[in-house]
This record gives structure tokens, C-alpha cells and sequence, in this order.
């Protein structure tokens, strides 16, 4: 059975996906498992064919692939763009809120004691990221060939730093997998069936193109920090092949770089985003609320958080009509297994630096951060466990006597 629009409506959708934002804890893995329990077993919205489906077009595409899942799910449920924005909005707002939350309080947070805590949260960020890595390695670069794009990718972006070096690295993956990686198409487990039209894919699509260009003119031209930081942001989230995680050089690229954010918040940010339930792209809140210049605070927040999140909706809006023809084509899968290689070597070079460069200053840090791995890797402990050991940990560092 195909994925074929059912009757709901955008309340129903927007109330499913709330109880969801608030307590889906773990990743975007976890969160598509939950999705699963919750609308495929439970609520029978679509079948398991069509879900597989849904997911692989969501994987294939760049953006956060749970919160395009949830997406696309609000689409079928609500009939339309209006339950999409509905599960958007349910699924995106909790964790968005508590994070904007944290980065308006933490400019009181001073002392030892705050400045313990934080390193902790920064010691989290490289337990995460090696787990990141570690499984991306085993599932992405299972071969010569695309351990050979990962390793060049690592090349390209230390000897081209910033986002320049970023984009140069996924664009030759991709042209390395078109050569390197060429197999058999992957089996068709479904159809797509959703209340989209092809010329509203085509809209989406030609407006995802448009944002990606004419906003970095406008801001060049203007020198508008608005238009600017809407440009920084929806670049990144254009750009996100491979999973969440990988938003993480990305956005240090484009808001670090240039003296936004300082890499010692940019990083605690980060560490606590995996302690909040939904998307971890809700970490674009932070960020715009922190920021140095002008707009930060709530409005800095709000166009952070849809400049990151608005690509990946655009693109699988407008993938819905056509994923049945392109899922099918074994130059689009092979592009796509050079992309994804040259990803996980743009997360091993960011683990480094600024990642372990700016976390592990002595002995004492690399056991935590050790500890970290193991208990996410070995113990399976959900991420905001090891958020709360590891915040204590250097919370404890500030409370100790200095003799």
C-alpha cells in the first residue's frame, strides 16, 4: 500500500508532534524510530513500505532527516503544506525554546563554578562527535574507495579552511562517488503518494535555489547583518549531508570564524543541545540568541532557527512528486555515497579542531571525554545522560578548593 493522503486535520497533526517535541530524546535515529511506534504501529497514518520510503528520500536529501520526516508526515495527515507546518512547528518549538532560554541567561552565568559546568558541556560535545563519527564511519565508508573520498575530504578542508573548503570537499565526494561508487540501485520498497503537486515541487525547489543565491548578493551589496545571518545559516542547512551532527562544522565555519560566536559558547551550546528533547538543529536558536552583532535575542533566534531549517523543508517538499523516478537512478546513489564519505571526513577533521582542540586541555578532560564515548558507544546510555555526568564532572572542577 502507497503513502495516500488520510483524513486529519492540522490540529491533530500539531497535537501528535507536540507530545513528541517534548519528549523524543536521543538523535535523529531515535527520533525516526519513535515516528515509526507512534504513526506507523500505533496511529496506522501509513504503512511500513511507504515509511521506509519517506525515510530514504530523507536521507538522500541534505537537512535534519527526522524533522523532513515529521515534515512530510504532517503533510499526509493535515492534507497539505499547512499540517506540515503544523508538525514543524510542534516538533521544532520545545526544544528551540529551552535552548533560546539558556542563551539569555547564560551571560549571567560567571565564576568558576559556571565555567566548570561549561567546559563539562564541552567535553560532551566530544564524546557526541566521536560517537558521531564512529558510526558514520562503520555505515558511510565501508570500503576502500569511500574511505579514500573521506580521507580527501579531510585534506580539502585543512588546507582550505572555512565554508570554502567545506563545499569543495562535498562537491568532488560527489564527483568521486559518480566514479568510485557506482553499484546496483537500492531495492523500490514504496511509493510516495502525497497532496503535492508537481508544479508545487517545482515552486519549492526554484525557491530553495533563489534563497541559496540572492541573499549573499543582498547582504554583500547592503551589508545587512539580518540578510547576513539569515544567508550564513541557510547556507549550513543546505549543506547537511549525513545527519545532524555534521551541522557542527558547518555553522562553527560561518559563525566562529567570523567572530559571531566565541568557540568556547559556540561549543557548551552544543553540548547541552544534546541534552533537549527534538531536532538538534534547534541549536540555531542558541546561537542567533547569543550572537554579537545585532540582530541576537529573540530575533536573532527566530531567523537563526528557519534559516537553518527552511532548506531541508524546501528541498523535500519538492523531491515529493519526482523521489519515485530518482531514487531509481544509480548516478543520483552514486553521487549521493561520495557525498555522504566526503561528510564523515569533514566530522573527523572538525572533532579535532575546534572540537578536542578547545575541550581537552589536560589529562583529566581526555578521561571524561573517554568516559563520554564509552558510556554513548558501549553502555548505550541516551545522550542526556552522559550531558548531566559530564556537566557534573566540571561542575565538580569549579567547586574544588585552588590551594
Amino acid at each position: 500500500m502507497s503513502a495516500e493522503a488520510v483524513g486529519g486535520s492540522p490540529g491533530e497533526v500539531f497535537a501528535a508532534f507536540l507530545k513528541l517535541g517534548l519528549t523524543s530524546f536521543g538523535g535523529p535515529i531515535a527520533h525516526l524510530g519513535y515516528f515509526r511506534n507512534e504513526f506507523v504501529e500505533r496511529r496506522k497514518w501509513l504503512d511500513e513500505p511507504a515509511y521506509a520510503d519517506l525515510v530514504a528520500l530523507c536521507q538522500f536529501l541534505p537537512g535534519p532527516a527526522s524533522s523532513q520526516v515529521g515534515f512530510c508526515l504532517g503533510i499526509l495527515r493535515g492534507n497539505g503544506l499547512l499540517g506540515g507546518l503544523a508538525a514543524w512547528f510542534a516538533f521544532t518549538m520545545p526544544s528551540a525554546l529551552i535552548l533560546f532560554a539558556f542563551a539569555m541567561s547564560a551571560a549571567a552565568f560567571t565564576g568558576p563554578v559556571a565555567e566548570g559546568f561549561l567546559h563539562g558541556l564541552k567535553l560532551v560535545a566530544v564524546a557526541v562527535v566521536a560517537q558521531a563519527i564512529w558510526g558514520m564511519t562503520r555505515t558511510l565508508t565501508p570500503d576502500r574507495a569511500r574511505a579514500g573520498i573521506a580521507l580527501g575530504a579531510i585534506a580539502i578542508v585543512v588546507f582550505f579552511t572555512g565554508s570554502f573548503g567545506q563545499i569543495a570537499a562535498i562537491a568532488l565526494g560527489a564527483c568521486a562517488g559518480l566514479w568510485l561508487c557506482r553499484s546496483e540501485a537500492a531495492p523500490h520498497s514504496g511509493d510516495l503518494n502525497f497532496p503535492v503537486t508537481r508544479r508545487g515541487g517545482i515552486v519549492a525547489l526554484a525557491l530553495f535555489a533563489a534563497l541559496l543565491l540572492i541573499p549573499a548578493a543582498v547582504a554583500a551589496a547592503t551589508s545587512s547583518q539580518a540578510i547576513a545571518l539569515f544567508d550564513a545559516f541557510y547556507r549550513s542547512g543546505a549543506l547537511v549531508f549525513g545527519g545532524g551532527h555534521v551541522v557542527l562544522p558547518l555553522l562553527q565555519a560561518q559563525v566562529v570564524t567570523p567572530g559571531w560566536v566565541s568557540n568556547e559558547a559556540f561549543l557548551a551550546g552544543y553540548g547541552l543541545a544534546q541534552a533537549v528533547p527534538g531536532p538538534l538543529f534547534t541549536f540555531a536558536a542558541y546561537l542567533g540568541a547569543v550572537m554579537g552583532p545585532a540582530p541576537n535575542g529573540l530575533a536573532g533566534a527566530a531567523i537563526a532557527l528557519v534559516a537553518l531549517l527552511l532548506p531541508g523543508m524546501l528541498l523535500v517538499y519538492g523531491m515529493l512528486p519526482f523521489w519515485d523516478a530518482v531514487r531509481t537512478r544509480p548516478t543520483a546513489q552514486a553521487a549521493m555515497r561520495g557525498t555522504n564519505a566526503a561528510v564523515v571526513g569533514i566530522l573527523g577533521a572538525a572533532l579535532y579542531n575546534p572540537v578536542w582542540t578547545s575541550a581537552v586541555l589536560t589529562p583529566r578532560d581526555f578521561a571524561l571525554a573517554l568516559t563520554g564515548f564509552l558510556l554513548l558507544t558501549v553502555w548505550k546510555l541516551p545522550p542526556w545522560i552522559v550531558v548531566v555526568l559530564l556537566a557534573g564532572a566540571g561542575l565538580s572542577s569549579g567547586l574544588e578548593p585552588v590551594f
